[in-house]
């Protein structure tokens, strides 16, 4: 897998930051922290995020469902260093959005995800109400012109 584009692995393209501590138990035999806890910590992060945006959906009667997960390993990270994970909108849809983050130690990147999230009722999937999206909108991610 190539490397993510260069403008991903700068943290002033992310709207949102959260910190995430790194545990003893996360090391793999080789020393490093293994890639089910860095995707444990996306996932924090992730959640973190979404209440970031606005109320939490299941109050408004609404399921977010992960569809998909896409995780880069871009260099090595180490225990007890914490993750500071960013975040932002990378797409919006009519039911979907993808979550844009990269997590960073010591001031570089080591792992880039996106995370595609779509909204589900009682009746299957269902439209992105407008206060969210609009959340979303002021949340989307800054490229480089």
């Amino acid at each position: 897998m190539a490397k993510p584009e260069s403008w991903r692995l700068s943290p002033a393209a992310y709207r949102f930051v959260t910190s995430i501590d790194t545990r003893f138990q996360d090391i793999d035999t080789m020393g490093h922290i293994n890639n089910v806890a860095i995707s444990g910590i996306f996932e924090t992060a992730r959640i973190r995020f979404h209440h970031h945006l606005g109320r939490h959906p299941q109050e408004q009667g609404v399921r977010w469902l992960v569809a998909n997960v896409n995780l880069n390993f871009v260099e090595e990270a180490h225990f007890p260093y914490p993750f500071e994970v960013h975040c932002a909108i990378g797409h919006i849809g009519r039911t979907s959005w993808t979550i844009s983050s990269a997590g960073f130690q010591k001031g570089v990147c080591v792992a880039t995800a996106d995370t595609t999230v779509v909204t589900h009722g009682s009746e299957g999937r269902r439209a992105i109400d407008e206060t969210l999206r609009a959340a979303m909108e002021r949340n989307f991610i800054i490229r480089p012109d």
